[in-house]
């Protein structure tokens, strides 16, 4: 065994370890995303090739591979965001809670509303912090102050970030730092209360520090939220996720339970790639 499949293996034991000694109980979870042989060309690229998964609430999914192998491709057709690209086309099903959000009869407003997006950098609107958390809510028609000012308490709260700003609300939300504004920008999403959130290598612009709160972060709002997860770290995905599935070449290689994936691989390729043999 290699020492960075050393390294993953005693990531996931820690963790299983933390999960038994705080009573972590196994209990069955609803499919929220259900993909059936979805297949994506970009003009004549073939980016995404018979891709099948089924993604459980209230779990992180953490979607690893190396690059240009179609992870962010992939969660940005959970969303629609992929049809901002000319010439992309689409076939099979991706079902949302049972309805196929490809079926140009799916508003994709209301999709956009019940999953989220978090990217690689922050993207806070060059605003106030304030601003920045009631913009969802004013485009959804909710002016009432007191509720605004609810609203924004309670997302900075759920991002974990409110003791940091609740003093410089009106202030501009690029006075943050990097992390802070990572955080702000996940308050940002959970202000329009969505029922998933997707997140594109949601630290790697981030130092280790600001990292870590990002990964603690997520632990807890995977209480109340459907997370999957971009990324390129490995230990990362080895610490918070609790399903893994593997891209190459714009395939599916391997998909499962996180401690089976990083302990466990039944494809030599994942082996290869966890293991830091390419990538």
């Amino acid at each position: 065994m290699s020492v960075v499949m050393m390294e993953n293996k005693m990531t996931v034991q820690l963790n299983q370890e933390k999960e038994q000694s705080a009573g972590t109980a196994i209990e069955e979870k609803d499919v929220v995303f259900n993909t059936k042989e979805l297949n994506l060309w970009y003009s004549e690229t073939h980016a995404l090739k018979n891709i099948n998964l089924s993604i459980n609430e209230k779990e992180v999914t953490a979607i690893i591979g190396p690059s240009g192998c179609g992870k962010s491709t992939y969660i940005k057709t959970l969303n629609r965001m992929v049809e901002l690209v000319p010439g992309v086309r689409t076939t099979g099903e991706i079902t949302y809670k049972g309805k196929n959000i490809l079926d140009r009869s799916f508003r994709v407003e209301d999709l956009r509303t019940q999953v989220g997006m978090v990217f690689q950098k922050p993207n806070p609107f060059p605003k106030s912090i304030y601003e920045n958390i009631v913009y969802g809510p004013k485009i959804h028609g909710i002016r009432n102050k007191k509720i605004l000012d609810e609203i924004v308490e309670q997302s900075l709260k759920g991002a974990y970030i409110w003791d940091e700003v609740k003093d410089r609300l009106h202030e501009n939300a690029y006075g943050l730092s990097g992390g802070q504004q990572q955080r702000l920008c996940i308050a940002r999403c959970l202000a329009v209360q969505p029922d998933v959130i997707l997140m594109d290598e949601p630290t790697s612009a981030l130092d280790p520090k600001s990292t870590l709160k990002i990964e603690e972060l997520i632990q807890q709002l995977k209480k109340d939220y459907s997370i999957i997860i971009v990324t390129h770290n490995m230990q990362q995905a080895a610490r918070i996720s609790d399903k893994t599935a593997f891209f190459l070449n714009g395939e599916v290689i391997e998909f499962g339970d996180t401690n089976t994936i990083f302990t466990n691989p039944s494809d030599s390729r994942t082996e290869d790639y966890i293991s830091g043999r390419f990538g």
